[in-house]
């Protein structure tokens, strides 16, 4: 299964690579040039398959988790100050997708979309420490029955031209499903409230919908029993 953003290109694709494989076996008479250009088109269509594949993944829907929304590495934890939308100190949890991974963006949690804002942007590298503030990015918020509101933030990387993002406020959305995809791209940030319990460690590789980000804590199993 493909991304649907995808799908043109890949049509695209095919056509292209079925072509040059076609001139090279007709017009090429040199064997090892012929087989060269024929193994390229092959590379490039795989590598295109690859990258726009959306592998479908049935989320467990549970009020108390906070999924993975992209597949990737953890490469932050930390807790900062959230100044777009919160503007308090929130849990941060950054999670970076290199080329191989799947870049579909899924719902972390379920609940309402109660801000959704795309921000046009430099293309800084994902790892540069002001490209969660500088690059093209979508911060959207989700309001839940346990969390409250969480945030999460698509960020363009260097070689990404476009974010897509599906998210518009008003609308109820589940967890686990298609949020957006990110082009050539690259990060995901979360900013979570800082009494929930992160079950990441950095360098940890996650799964969309399928990796446990973050659990809800009931305030009231750690209140300590007095007679």
């Amino acid at each position: 299964m493909f991304h649907k953003e995808g799908q043109k290109i890949i049509l695209f694709s095919f056509c292209l690579v079925g072509i040059s494989v076609l001139l090279a076996h007709f017009f090429i008479d040199i064997s090892w040039l012929k087989l060269t250009i024929q193994l390229l088109g092959l590379i490039v269509l795989i590598i295109i398959l690859q990258f726009f594949r959306n592998p479908k993944r049935l989320a467990a829907k549970d009020f108390n988790e906070i999924l993975s929304p992209v597949d990737g590495k953890v490469v932050v934890i930390e807790e900062v100050f959230e100044k777009e939308f919160f503007k308090e100190k929130r849990r941060q949890v950054s999670i970076f997708m290199s080329p191989v991974n799947v870049h579909v963006t899924r719902y972390p949690v379920s609940g309402s979309i109660t801000f959704s804002k795309y921000h046009p942007g430099k293309f800084l590298v994902a790892w540069h420490p002001k490209s969660s503030e500088e690059n093209e990015r979508t911060t959207v918020v989700i309001k839940t029955p346990k969390f409250g509101e969480i945030l999460y933030r698509q960020i363009a990387g260097a070689l990404a031209r476009r974010i897509v993002n599906y998210a518009e406020k008003g609308e109820s959305v589940q967890q686990g499903d298609d949020a957006g995809f990110i082009k050539f791209g690259s990060r995901v940030d979360l900013f979570l409230p800082l009494d929930c319990q992160i079950n990441v460690k950095l360098n940890q590789k996650v799964k969309g919908a399928q990796t446990c980000i973050a659990t809800y804590v009931d305030p009231n199993e750690n209140e300590e029993i007095t007679y």
